[in-house]
């Protein structure tokens, strides 16, 4: 009686670690903690890192480096938006201090979900005090380096 090892297919459910790195490092890395599950196809990773993922045997522990703008698209200019001050104060943070870097979490038109931008820059002029956003995935336009390890395949 031969066994065969699960692999990974369409729709699977896995349990997995993983790893995504940018040329400034790790912008998530479950290595160091719980292992993430998540189903193919729900949107919970990119179609391009689930298409590395199929056919990955249980147990597998490999690293692909990704070139440019293949995981996450090129950086779009377009997605870098000034937000008024007073927008962030009236979605009820009045005192918060942001820097350089910080990520912040924002409702969903239909208010069902949140998307993230990151602060980028800071102006104050005669049109008041506004914040630049870049809502575009930290790793858009980046080289990035895919590691996973697959640990169980349903």
């Amino acid at each position: 009686m031969t066994s065969t090892l699960a692999t990974v297919q369409p729709g699977s459910f896995l349990t997995l670690h993983y790893r995504m790195a940018g040329p400034v490092g790790d912008v998530i890395n479950t290595f160091d903690g719980k292992p993430a599950t998540l189903t193919l196809g729900t949107g919970e990773l990119s179609p391009t890192l689930e298409a590395y993922l199929l056919g990955l045997a249980e147990g597998t522990h490999t690293t692909f480096e990704l070139p440019a703008g293949t995981a996450f698209g090129p950086h779009n200019p377009a997605m870098l938006q000034w937000l008024a001050r007073q927008e962030l104060i009236d979605m009820g943070e009045p005192d918060e201090e942001y820097a350089v870097g910080d990520v912040l979490h924002f409702p969903t038109p239909d208010g069902k979900g949140k998307f993230a931008g990151s602060v980028q820059d800071f102006r104050s002029d005669e049109k008041g005090d506004a914040v630049l956003f870049d809502f575009n995935h930290p790793l858009a336009g980046r080289a990035v380096t895919f590691e996973v390890h697959v640990i169980g395949i349903l």
